[in-house]
Parts: C-alpha cells; sequence; structure tokens
C-alpha cells in the first residue's frame, strides 16, 4: 500500500467529516487517486451507501484494484453497468457499501425510484471542472439534494486549467454541486511544498540541443504557423483573437480554442477559413513528430501531407483549395531538409554490360563469376570490420546515398544508460564488500515517454543498438532497416520521385538483366535437370506431391521469373517432414519411425539450464522498462517496480511531481533521475507554459474565492411548483373565468435513449418532472395529444438519409393529434441549417412536390418520400426541399425550431400551459405490441406494407380505419368490395380492391 506523506493526511483531515460537503482542486501528479481511494475506504461499509460519480471504467478497475490492496476487498467497489439489470441494481443499492455507477444510469435510478435517496450517505464525483448546468452531474445533485438534504457531496479535480473560463467559473462549478466549502492545493502550497523538499531525487537535467537540420526545420515550421496565424486573424477580423498565438499552439487544446472561438459564426466561415484552421493543427502536429519521429517516418509524413494537398481524396483529380503554407519558402525549406537528413538522390551513367558467351563455355564462365564475386564478397567483408560495419546495402540503389540521420536524444540515451550499468556495478561491488544490506529499490531502468510510439521506438532502437559505433551511428542497423521499408512503402505508393524510381527500376532490370546474360540456356537446362532429379528423389522417399518445388527448384527459378520464384517459396511450407529431411541430405534408408519420433523430439528436451537462459526470468540490473505517462496508475506502476534510475526521454509536469511524491514515500531508497529535453525547443517551451498555465490558474482561484459571495442554496420540495406553475388550466365555466390550481405536478415522459442528452436534466431545472420510460412512439410526451420527435442536425441528415425519419413521422400522426418535430441546434453554435457558402444558387427545383405520396423527378420516375431522401442522384433535394415535402407529406405535423437546450426547455413549458398532464402507462403501450387504439398493434411490416399499397393516399386516416377493423392482412383481403369503399372510400377503394383481388 502506498505510503501516505503528511500533506495527504492534512487533506483528510479536512474533508473526511460526513458532516461537510466540500471541492478539492488539487495539483496534479501529487496523488489524487490516494486520496480519493483512503476517503473510500474509510466511508467503507455495509451500513453506508456510497456512490462513485463519473469515473471512466480505467479508474473504476484501478480503484477497484487500490482499494482491493488497502483491504476492501468484500466486497470492496461494486461497479454498475449498462449490463446490469435493474432489479440487480435495486439489490445492490439495498446492499450498500461502495458502488461506482454512471450518471445516466444513476439519473433513470432516481427518476424512477430504483436507489433508495434518502439513504444514500455520499457521493464522491470525480472531474469536477467538467461541472456545467448541462452535464448529468448536476442534474444528479439536483434529485440528490430533493430527497436527501444530509449526504454529503466531495467533488475532486486536478485540472485547475479548465476552471477559468467564463465568468466566476469557481461560482459555477459550486453553485450546481451546491457547495459551500472549496480547497486549493497547489505545488507551492506550504505543506505540500514542506513535505516534497525533505527528501528531493537525484535529478540530472540533460539539455540535448536540435541538430542543424532538426533547428532549420523547427524555425520553419513556426514561421509557417506565424503566417498562417496572421492569415486567419485577417481573414477574421471581428473576431477577439488573441488567444490565437503560437505559445498556446503547442497544446492539443489550441484546437478547441480556435473552433470555441469561430463557433458562432462557423455558418459564415469559408472554405480558406477552413483549410487555415486544419493547417494549424497540421503544423501543430509536426513540431512534435519532428522531435518524436524517426528522420525516416517524418519524411513519409511529409509525403503524405504533400499527396493529400495535390490530390481531392472524393474525385481523385487536383485539389482545389490547397494548403497556402505548402507554397512558402519555409515550407520548401521543411521538405527539403527533412529529406536530406535520410538520403541524398544523384543521377548515374546507364551502364549495360553485355557477356556473350558460348553455350560449352557457359560453366567456365559462372565459374569465374563465382571466383569474382567471392573476391568481392571476402573484400566487403574486410572493408565491413575496418569501417565498423558500415557498408553499402546489396538492396539499395545506386542512386541513393542513405544519410539516416540519427535523433540526438538517441545517444544521449545510450550514454546514460552506460552510466547506470557502471553505477549499479559499483554500488553491487560496494555491497558486497562491505557486507551491508542492500537498500530499498531495484536496479531497473525505468524509461517514460510521451506515447506508445516513442516506446516502440526506442524499443526498436535499443534493440538493435551498436555500443562500439560512433556518436550519431549507434542505430544505424535500425535505420537500414526502415529505410528499407520505406523504399518499399514508397514504391507501392508510385516510386521516389522521378529520379529514384528511374533509379530503381534501372537497377532492378539491370540485376535481371545481368542473370539472363550471364546464365546461358546451358546453364538453364542443367538447373532444371537437377531440380528434376531433386524432386523425383522426394517423390520416392518422401512420397510428396510431385508438384511441390523445394529450395533448388526455387533458386533455378529465380534467374528466369521471379513471379514463379515467390509462388514457389510459398509452396515451401507445404512440404511434408519427408521432403525436409530430403532437402538436408539425410539418408532415407536409415530413418525408421523410432529415427523420426527421436529427431522431432530432441528439440524439446532442454535441461534446466538451458531453460533459464532461453526462458527465465532477467536480472532486475538487466530489465529496462520502457512506459508512456498515463494518470495516477503511474503511481501504483511505481510502487510496484521501485525503480532507483528514471529516464524521462520526454518532459513531463505530472511526472515529476510523481516522483518527487514516490521518493518522499520511500525514506530509504535512493533515487536518480534524468530530465531529457531538446534545448529551444517546442517540447522545452511546452514544459515551461505547462508550469505557468498552472500556476496563474491557481492564482486565479484563490483569488475568486477570497472575493466570492456564498450562493444561497434552494430547498424544492420534490415534484412541487411555485408562482404561474402552479396554475395549470383556465375553467371557462366558472364565473369571471377564474384559474384554478393543479393538483398534480408538471410532467414530461422521456424516452430513455434521451438521458444521453442535457434536454431531460435543464427540463428538471424548469420544474417540470421528468417521467423516463421506454417509448416506441416519439421522444417526449408532452401532454396526451402532444409527442415530440427531437433531432439534432446531424441526426436529422442521417435520418432523413436512412428514411428513419418519415417512419417515426408517420407513426406519430397514426398515434397522436399534434405530432411535432423538434429541431435543435446547439448552443453558441450557428442557427443555420446549411452553411452559407456552400448553399448553391436558387434555381427551378429538380424534385416536384407530391400532389399525395408521390412525388415525380425531374425525369419523370415516381418515387415515394421515403425514397426521395435516398434518392442517390446528383440533384438530390436538399434539406429544405426534404422538410418542405415531409410537411407536405404529412399535414399535421408541425415543427419547432430551437436554438438551444435551454429554448427547448421554455418551449416546453409554454406548450404544457393550460393542457393536461400525459398518462405514462397510455405513453408506453402506444405504439407497442397489444396497443387497444391500434388494433394491429405495432407489426412494422405489415403495417408499412398497408401504407404501400395504391389507394391508401398520403393520409393517415384510411390505415387507421383498416386497422381498428382489420387484425391482420388476411383480413383485409376477405372483405367485400362495398366493405373496403366504406373504410378508405368509394374511390381509392375500388383501387385497393382491384389491386388485392385482380392485381391491376
Amino acid at each position: 500500500m502506498s505510503t501516505l506523506l503528511p500533506f495527504h493526511k492534512s487533506i483528510l483531515e479536512e474533508i473526511h467529516d460526513p458532516a461537510t460537503s466540500d471541492l478539492i482542486i488539487l495539483a496534479r501528479g501529487l496523488g489524487l487517486r490516494r486520496v480519493v481511494c483512503t476517503l473510500l475506504k474509510i466511508y467503507d461499509s455495509n451500513k453506508n451507501l456510497i456512490l462513485l460519480v463519473n469515473a471512466t471504467p480505467e479508474e473504476e478497475s484501478a480503484i477497484g484494484e487500490e482499494l482491493g490492496i488497502m483491504g476492501c476487498r468484500r466486497p470492496g467497489l461494486r461497479v454498475v453497468g449498462y449490463e446490469t439489470p435493474s432489479r440487480e441494481r435495486q439489490n445492490l443499492y439495498k446492499q450498500g457499501g461502495l458502488v461506482s455507477v454512471t450518471s445516466r444510469i444513476l439519473v433513470v435510478d432516481m427518476l424512477q425510484g430504483d436507489i433508495p435517496v434518502n439513504l444514500i450517505t455520499g457521493m464522491l464525483i470525480l472531474h469536477a471542472e467538467k461541472i456545467t448546468p448541462l452535464v448529468s452531474e448536476a442534474f444528479i445533485v439536483r434529485l440528490f439534494r430533493e430527497k436527501n438534504r444530509d449526504g454529503f457531496i466531495k467533488a475532486f479535480t486536478d485540472q485547475p486549467e479548465h476552471i477559468t473560463s467564463g465568468m466566476s467559473p469557481l461560482k459555477n462549478i459550486m453553485k450546481e454541486l451546491q457547495l459551500r466549502r472549496v480547497h486549493l492545493y497547489p505545488r507551492f502550497h506550504e505543506h505540500i511544498n514542506k513535505s516534497l523538499e525533505r527528501r528531493r531525487a537525484d535529478v540530472v537535467e540533460l539539455s540535448q540541443p536540435l541538430s542543424d537540420s532538426m533547428s532549420d526545420i523547427h524555425h520553419a515550421i513556426i514561421q509557417c504557423m506565424s503566417t498562417t496565424l496572421s492569415e486567419l486573424k485577417r481573414s477574421n477580423t471581428n473576431l477577439d483573437l488573441d488567444d490565437l498565438n503560437v505559445e498556446n499552439a503547442y497544446f492539443r487544446s489550441f484546437d478547441l480554442i480556435v473552433r470555441y472561438q469561430l463557433a458562432s459564426v462557423w455558418h459564415k466561415v469559408g472554405p480558406k477559413t477552413k483549410q487555415l484552421i486544419n493547417d494549424l493543427k497540421v503544423l501543430r502536429q509536426l513540431l512534435f513528430y519532428l522531435l518524436s519521429y524517426d528522420a525516416l517516418s517524418f519524411h513519409a509524413y511529409l509525403e503524405t501531407i504533400i499527396e493529400s494537398n495535390t490530390t481531392s481524396s472524393s474525385t481523385g483529380g487536383p485539389k482545389v483549395h490547397q494548403s497556402p503554407w505548402l507554397l512558402t519558402d519555409a515550407a520548401n525549406t521543411i521538405f527539403e531538409v527533412a529529406k536530406r537528413r535520410c538520403f541524398i538522390i544523384s543521377k548515374l551513367p546507364k551502364e549495360k554490360v553485355v557477356i556473350d558467351v558460348d553455350e560449352e563455355d557457359a560453366w567456365a564462365v559462372l565459374d569465374e563469376l563465382d571466383t569474382v564475386q567471392k573476391k568481392k564478397d571476402k573484400g566487403k567483408g574486410k572493408a565491413k570490420e575496418k569501417r565498423g560495419g558500415n557498408d553499402r546495402p546489396e538492396w539499395l540503389p545506386k542512386s541513393i546515398q542513405p544519410i539516416l540521420e540519427e535523433q540526438p536524444k538517441w545517444d544521449l540515451l545510450s550514454d546514460i544508460l552506460v552510466e547506470i550499468e557502471s553505477e549499479t556495478l559499483r554500488f553491487s561491488s560496494n555491497n558486497n564488500n562491505n557486507k551491508n544490506p542492500r537498500l530499498q529499490g531495484t536496479d531497473t531502468v525505468l524509461i517514460m515517454t510521451s506515447s506508445t510510439r516513442s516506446c516502440d521506438l526506442i524499443q526498436e532502437f535499443l534493440d538493435n543498438m551498436d555500443p562500439e559505433a560512433e556518436s550519431g551511428k549507434k542505430g544505424v542497423q535500425m535505420m537500414r532497416k526502415r529505410l528499407r521499408g520505406y523504399l518499399g512503402w514508397r514504391g507501392r505508393l508510385g516510386g521516389l520521385g522521378q529520379d529514384s524510381t528511374a533509379s530503381a527500376s534501372t537497377s532492378r532490370k539491370g540485376k535481371a538483366r545481368e542473370k539472363e546474360d550471364y546464365v546461358s540456356e546451358a546453364l538453364k537446362k542443367k538447373d532444371r535437370e537437377k531440380a528434376e532429379k531433386a524432386a523425383s528423389r522426394r517423390r520416392v522417399r518422401g512420397g510428396a506431391p510431385s508438384g511441390g518445388g523445394g529450395r533448388n527448384a526455387v533458386s533455378a527459378s529465380t534467374g528466369v521469373n521471379a513471379d514463379v520464384a515467390a509462388d514457389e517459396i510459398i509452396d515451401v511450407d507445404k512440404l511434408d517432414i519427408m521432403s525436409l529431411i530430403a532437402e538436408n541430405n539425410l539418408a532415407a534408408a536409415t530413418l525408421t519411425t523410432s529415427n523420426l519420433h527421436d529427431f522431432s523430439v530432441s528439440f524439446d528436451l532442454l535441461t534446466q539450464a538451458e531453460f533459464e537462459e532461453s526462458y527465465g526470468l532477467i536480472e532486475p540490473e538487466q530489465t529496462i522498462v520502457i512506459r508512456a505517462y498515463s494518470d495516477d496508475t503511474d503511481d501504483r506502476m511505481l510502487t510496484e517496480i521501485e525503480p532507483r534510475f528514471i529516464v524521462m526521454f520526454e518532459p513531463n509536469v505530472e511526472f515529476v511531481r510523481r516522483v518527487e511524491v514516490y521518493r518522499s514515500s520511500h525514506p530509504g531508497l535512493a533515487v536518480r533521475v534524468y530530465h531529457m529535453v531538446y534545448a529551444d525547443s517546442c517540447e522545452e517551451h511546452r514544459y515551461l507554459a505547462a508550469i505557468r498555465k498552472e500556476k496563474e490558474a491557481f492564482e486565479r482561484l484563490v483569488r475568486e474565492r477570497g472575493s466570492m459571495l456564498l450562493t444561497i442554496e434552494e430547498r424544492r420540495e420534490p415534484g412541487s411548483a411555485s408562482g404561474e406553475n402552479m396554475i395549470k388550466t383556465i375553467s371557462t365555466r366558472l364565473a369571471g373565468g377564474r384559474r384554478e390550481l393543479s393538483k398534480e405536478p408538471s410532467r414530461v415522459v422521456v424516452d430513455m435513449r434521451e438521458f444521453r442528452s442535457t434536454l431531460p436534466s435543464l427540463l428538471h431545472a424548469a420544474n417540470i418532472h421528468v417521467v423516463p420510460a421506454t417509448l416506441t412512439v416519439g421522444d417526449y410526451i408532452l401532454t396526451p395529444d402532444i409527442c415530440v420527435e427531437r433531432k439534432s442536425l446531424a441526426d436529422l441528415v442521417a435520418s432523413f438519409n436512412s428514411g428513419r425519419l418519415y417512419t417515426q413521422c408517420e407513426v406519430m400522426s397514426v398515434h397522436y393529434k399534434h405530432p411535432v418535430l423538434l429541431i435543435e441546434f446547439e448552443e453558441d453554435k450557428a442557427f443555420s441549417l446549411e452553411v452559407i457558402s456552400d448553399i448553391k444558387s436558387y434555381t427551378k427545383p429538380t424534385t416536384k412536390f407530391p400532389k399525395r405520396s408521390n412525388a415525380t423527378n425531374a425525369v419523370g420516375r415516381t418515387f415515394t418520400p421515403n425514397q426521395a431522401a435516398e434518392d442517390p442522384t446528383p440533384s438530390a433535394p436538399t434539406i429544405q426541399s426534404k422538410l418542405v415535402l415531409l410537411t407536405l407529406t404529412f399535414p399535421r405535423l408541425r415543427i419547432i425550431w430551437s436554438s438551444s437546450p435551454y429554448a427547448t426547455a421554455e418551449i416546453f413549458t409554454d406548450l404544457k400551459l393550460n393542457q393536461p398532464e400525459p398518462d405514462i402507462v397510455r405513453a408506453v403501450l402506444i405504439g407497442a405490441d397489444g396497443d387497444p387504439e391500434a388494433g394491429m398493434g405495432v407489426n412494422a411490416v405489415a403495417e408499412e406494407l398497408l401504407r404501400a399499397l395504391p389507394g391508401m393516399g398520403s393520409g393517415s386516416g384510411a390505415a387507421v380505419a383498416i386497422m381498428k377493423k382489420c387484425k391482420s392482412v388476411k383480413e383485409l383481403c376477405e372483405l367485400s368490395e362495398e366493405d373496403v369503399k366504406v373504410l378508405v372510400g368509394v374511390g381509392s377503394g375500388k383501387v385497393l380492391y382491384e389491386f388485392l383481388h385482380k392485381g391491376e
């Protein structure tokens, strides 16, 4: 179990009291999860019901494991997920203890009464920085406080930078969580600073300068970013874009800042501005890829950028809107220098070597060539020994001169590992001589990186590293492998430019031509004879298929056709054991069944020493653990591994503090940290900027807490109403038309799936009782006659394309008097269906509106509204024309345009005035099987078939009449012509009857 430091204990002493509710803001890396787990352990009891809210699945697993280590195992932390049935959740809540539940499930359980809210002891809410009036956690707190005024609420966050936007952000969070106490614990807090400074780790700061080529690329990228930002500000002069600078571009949140600044005018933004925003994202990625990718991967990524800006992905032709930064001189510097870091392409004169020999001299020529080749190989071997293995690979085209610049940090990392190894040996020898017990910790070396890709790159470098090579050449073997993979990848995409393509193809053709010239027909004939003899020998000895070629056959065909050789190589895997034995020149006469058994089993008989050497555990001093930065899970990892040597390959503020806590928690452990950073790079600037931003955020929060007014807590009984909301109807039968007080609370029946949105929370905040239910028809039932189907813009487009909206409106029109389609826009977003720049000029529409249920396009093809929504032709109607077509098809359908969820809540309140409340049971039964009013129930196939029959018309009255009269389509077919005319009308009835009985 992790040791609690003095400042951890002081935090727990202040917040552990269940009689108080608190908001705790702690700096990152100081052990927030340790505080939460300790608090959960304090409250763990079957007499208490403690809820953990807003935890991710990874956090639930880690917290449950931590509690198990601390002793909370029976039952420990129980997780309620989507797969947990309702009855099982009820039993779990009644048992008490620690329960982690998702916000959406908890809201539904509270509204349905599945959880005893009055028996909840308290709630722990994580990620408090995300609390807004729209989130489910604010909804949960309101429901909790309606029935439970004694339970506590503890909210936690370690992201103070996120509590800085808007007016009084800290006050708003405390208001939504109904809290009155807040505790701030920055790194410069007196207790924290005193606890961590007592035992400090041995930190070795290593500032690695960039190479000249990397420095040139870095400055060129910064110049491109500055130019793009200037162009973006010049194109949007009416906006406040002061936060858009190169310093903020170092962080991943920069893209969100840009979109947030332009969200209100996004519908007016042209393609040029959108291209500039996307360019900023690409350039920001290039800054970090320059430092984390190897030279070949970085160059390959640049080539993909050029390709994507040259060819359109949709049409395959030239791209119209290209990135402006690609046309600058700085961009040319980026591409040229990045290519020069990998290789240099030079043009070589074409040489054609032809050797004309007679057939009888073929073997003599071959022997001479073999002798020459052996001498060359021997000379290459000696040269390789002299140069330390830096010979030129045979597969590399002659026109390519490899440079293969390595990352500067790789050499620095190898030097660090050598120093750690010598330090470990010295430490071990001193312990052996002094015979002192070994201090805490292991000799395992921990290397921390920013991503899993960097982990794989470092692992590959360490696996192929040559410690004897000179500086900058220790990873040459790895880089050659990557160069070969790059050439293959580039060849599949169309070649390495014109020069490299010509050189590579010339090299391949030259080798093939040399083989064809050097190997005469006699040699080919001789090889074929040897292959036939080998094949016949395999047939006699092992009974292998006659068509299977072995290695001899492959080598013979290699000089003739490389494709055939590849096929034969694949066929080698199909040979049985006898064929493999024959190819290894083992005498078949001496092979018996027992010999074969011994031959196959001998590889499995290993001694204990051999097994330990091949498969045993590695000694700690020989172990290197490479891991990417994570969340509070790194604290547990440090405690389990207990490394004495930590290499931070890339800087990280959060992990630096984790090391401080780790060192302070282990008094007898000597920890050495190697902190590596590129000097004068975005890596260093981002590290320093992160420290400064966190410090400024805490300072703002301290000032706001000092001047913040305490919020007045609202006390509202469940289901109560006040003021005008209590007056529901106006009775005209009473003298003077006096108002009548409502006897039941205002309520709305909401479909379960709608709790993903923010509207149910706002409806509850507007004093409307939200009733969750599984609805078949509609999303919101406001009154017995008003049914609402809510659609966001993205859902509206998808529903039109799939035809789902047509079916939903059709069913609503059948069962409700006033079907409503709610089109809800997002707050602070464009109140427009389409982007203004994308709207075409108004011309004569290609789709005619229908008179009844059908529409005719420009070519005279008849199709239903459902088919019109799915029309894939280039003349497909726009979203506006589809809406017009929908309203013509369903005359009673009403459309509500809402600019935000807040506006929707107000609209619903107005629609419910002077209207009776909906019946929950009836709302659930409508459209479901056994609905008494639907007659047929919801048999989607039969109902769709009925409405598609000729003579049914666009209205729903005929279909409803038939469904009430007939229980199935079979009964409809058994009706007489007169009965059908009575149900649907004379003309329509005749058409329908003739179609059913005569097929006309």
